[in-house]
């Protein structure tokens, strides 16, 4: 896959984003902009330092206030905006969070999922709905790397959110043959994520700030980590191929770049970047959390004809530029 769009397909269409100002709604909400898509986006609280707010997208964009568990709103969006494409990315995605607060990453991430899924059911212009599972969605499993017929087994509250979500849109799918098809990517980075407590936003952070980096876990946790637009990227496609066959609706796709790191080994890859001696300062309190997790991509290259934009290492050097002139600072 080039980094070309489909123009033809995104020119005028209303499309539908929910979590527009988070990580990857920012990136994918900017591309479909740059496609001259006709973009509605469900905004619940304002970030003024997120992607979304920085780059001015809201001013191209129409913007409807409210909370993905709202369903009378979203029923009147879809209904008022003729939305033809529907993205939903909008989640409570911490898991730390989650683990303190599970009841409110249930409500958002489940709640949410049957909420807007039930709205598009009652509105007939919708043809494409994208939904944004996750690799967590698998739970724990020994049989790695994971593709898509493992089975969805969360244990923790934002594993099972995300099983429960997934399942959920599967459901809408199969019961009432509506053109659902789900994305399960690896830990997004990049430019625009400002959860510090995340490892790759507060790595870079720590280092331009001349403090040690710091690892909440024993750093030998084992990850995919995937650019954030190459996720932009793989969301807008899957539409695309939604639209070209509807038989897609009901399947799952894993979007990786197949590249497995501990969490020492990807600080270590922005220490270098950033041509830093610093020490990762490792402090073994991650509690409920996978301890190895990788994905398979082949059925996104085979049947979506997809690959990824950007290596590991490419996508670093972006994401901490992003953070030089987010910080004001240079490494």
């Amino acid at each position: 896959m080039t980094s070309e769009i489909n123009r033809n397909f995104w020119l005028d269409r209303p499309t539908f984003v929910t979590g527009a100002t988070g990580l990857v709604g920012g990136w994918l909400v900017r591309r479909l902009v740059e496609a001259g898509a006709d973009v509605v986006c469900l905004v619940r609280d304002w970030v003024p330092q997120s992607e979304f707010e920085r780059s001015r997208l809201a001013e191209r964009v129409k913007v409807v206030r409210g909370d993905v568990r709202d369903q009378s709103l979203l029923e009147r969006a879809l209904g008022e905006y003729e939305i033809d494409t529907v993205i939903h990315l909008a989640a409570q995605t911490i898991v730390g969070i989650a683990n303190r607060n599970p009841v409110s990453t249930f409500e958002s991430n489940v709640a949410g999922t049957w909420a807007l899924l039930e709205a598009c059911r009652r509105s007939p212009p919708v043809k494409q709905i994208v939904l944004a599972s996750s690799d967590k969605a698998y739970g724990d499993c020994d049989t790695l790397p994971y593709d898509e017929t493992t089975p969805l087994r969360g244990l923790h509250p934002y594993d099972v959110s995300k099983s429960c979500s997934d399942l959920i849109g599967a459901a809408y799918a199969k019961t009432y043959g509506m053109p659902v098809a789900i994305t399960r990517c690896g830990n997004f980075y990049g430019g625009g994520d400002l959860n510090w407590n995340r490892i790759v936003p507060g790595t870079v952070r720590s280092v331009l700030r001349g403090q040690s980096p710091v690892v909440r876990s024993d750093g030998e946790y084992v990850r995919d980590y995937f650019y954030v637009e190459d996720g932009a990227a793989a969301y807008a496609l899957l539409a695309e191929r939604l639209a070209e066959d509807r038989r897609l609706g009901g399947e799952a796709f894993n979007f990786s770049n197949e590249t497995q790191v501990t969490v020492l080994e990807l600080v270590g890859r922005i220490l270098r970047l950033m041509n830093s001696e610093l020490r990762p300062d490792v402090r073994n309190e991650a509690t409920n959390e996978i301890r190895r997790q990788y994905l398979s991509a082949e059925k996104a290259r085979r049947v979506l004809g997809w690959s990824p934009l950007f290596t590991l290492d490419e996508g670093l050097r972006r994401t901490v530029a992003w953070y030089e002139d987010f910080l004001g600072v240079k490494a």
